[in-house]
């Protein structure tokens, strides 16, 4: 009787984020693949709850280590470096550890980064809530005003009202008003800002939801302003649309560009106007380089959903190549859009459906739960 034929790949993924940890899970079920990730972090990042974990909730909240999420996958090696170079003709990546990596094929999930526009003083006299180490600071310098100080700032400002900065500005009135609270602080009235350059806040979303959660912000007490420019900042205050706001706890959610590596390789990847890569229907910018996630010119990229459907259908691919067999071309899924503003309140919009409040709620704890499992698998 002729032995059924085994297939195995091996494959290098870097990057840790919701693309790169889902793809090495997915192609670790073979216990004959041999699979090698790399992350410039210890940990996997749960972007959805950062506001959360900016606010006062639980760390546990946000990270998970990679040791831990992979320690029943004894076919996945777990290495954090950072990757500064790419050999596409001899298959060959190098991190800035020294360590040289050989790959038979190369998945990128790399993420984004922050970008400023170029507008002066932001780098500087910001925080932000995008990694732990901005989280920290920012939570220091609340620390020290509130703590130590025994006194508010005169503004609290959020710049971007996307769902980070949306989820964000809701949040921390309350968990300001309880850091006052607790240190026996006069908290008075805590001035909550939240500037939008474009027309509406959550601009990728419908009108209706835009004006809905608007006025929830503004009930929430929050100071919304849209339609202004940043133009700069410094150490006293904000200069928004020629009008300065005192404040030195400004927050910037707003502003990502795509991982400046790709840009460094022209012969090797085709940009984008917006910066992203180029990849055909199989994810492919290179022969044996593949690219997921935030970093693909792809529809609905930058959104974890993507990032793990992406992930799923190479995964699938790869174990279908390896098999002998075609691999099958990728079919966008439009994400459900799951954004709380507050307690116990959220919006939800995926295609015509529509729904807010605390029912919103609801929906957005599941699909939290529903996001980790993607990642932790119970059992």
């Amino acid at each position: 009787m002729a032995k059924k034929r085994t297939t195995s790949v091996h494959v290098l993924i870097v990057g840790g984020g919701f693309g790169g940890v889902r793809t090495a899970l997915e192609l670790s079920k073979n216990p004959n693949n041999q699979i090698t990730l790399i992350s410039d972090k210890e940990d996997f990042q749960y972007y959805p709850t950062l506001y959360s974990s900016a606010t006062g909730h639980s760390h546990l909240e946000s990270w998970a280590p990679l040791g831990e999420i992979f320690a029943d996958h004894p076919n996945v090696q777990v290495y954090v470096d950072t990757i500064e170079s790419i050999d596409a003709e001899n298959n060959i990546v190098r991190g800035s550890s020294g360590t040289k990596y050989v790959y038979a094929k190369l998945v990128l999930a790399l993420g984004v980064v922050t970008t400023y526009f170029g507008i002066p003083g932001l780098e500087a006299f910001t925080y932000g809530i995008k990694s732990e180490g901005e989280i920290k600071k920012l939570k220091q310098r609340l620390f020290i005003d509130i703590a130590e100080k025994n006194q508010l700032d005169r503004n609290y400002i959020v710049i971007g009202a996307g769902p980070t900065g949306t989820e964000l500005s809701a949040a921390l009135g309350t968990y300001i008003k309880r850091l006052c609270k607790h240190y026996g602080v006069k908290s008075h009235r805590v001035k909550i800002h939240l500037i939008e350059a474009a027309p509406r806040v959550l601009p990728r979303s419908s009108e209706i939801t835009s004006r809905i959660v608007e006025n929830r912000l503004r009930n929430l007490g929050v100071n919304v302003e849209t339609s202004k420019k940043v133009e700069e900042a410094n150490a006293q205050a904000l200069i928004v649309s020629g009008r300065p706001i005192e404040s030195h706890t400004v927050i910037w959610t707003s502003g990502v560009a795509n991982n400046p590596l790709f840009a460094k390789y022209p012969k090797v990847f085709t940009l984008d106007p917006r910066g992203k890569v180029v990849v055909n229907e199989f994810f492919e910018a290179y022969k044996n380089i593949y690219v997921i996630g935030d970093n693909a010119a792809t529809p609905y990229a930058g959104l974890a959903q993507t990032a793990i459907h992406n992930a799923d259908t190479l995964a699938r691919n790869i174990m279908r190549q390896a098999a002998g067999k075609q691999p099958k071309p990728y079919k966008p899924r439009l994400p459900v859009s799951a954004i709380p503003v507050g307690n116990n309140w959220a919006v939800i919009e995926w295609r015509f459906i529509r729904i807010y409040g605390f029912i919103g709620g609801l929906i957005r704890r599941a699909a939290d739960l529903v996001g980790y499992h993607d990642i932790l698998p119970l059992g």
